[in-house]
């Protein structure tokens, strides 16, 4: 059991993480951080889509908005 969780560590060190590790040890500051600015880019996209989503609906009236929508209120 002890060498089936050496090779569950051994793929992620030594395989997953290495495109990781190259782009840690680049000289570039931009280059290093690419992934946290994709990340951004992919959460920015997300909140925009959503908040013109929110728009549209609020837009159209849809939603009942009378104190007492909910019968536990």
């Amino acid at each position: 059991m002890k060498s089936f969780f050496y090779g569950i560590e051994d793929l992620f060190v030594n395989v997953l993480f290495a495109p990781l590790d190259a782009l840690r040890f680049t000289e570039s500051w931009a280059l290093s951080n690419i992934l946290n600015w994709i990340f951004m880019l992919i959460g920015f996209v997300a909140f925009v889509y959503w908040m013109l989503e929110l728009k549209k609906f609020n837009d159209k009236g849809e939603e009942d908005k009378s104190i007492s929508s909910h019968s536990y209120l």
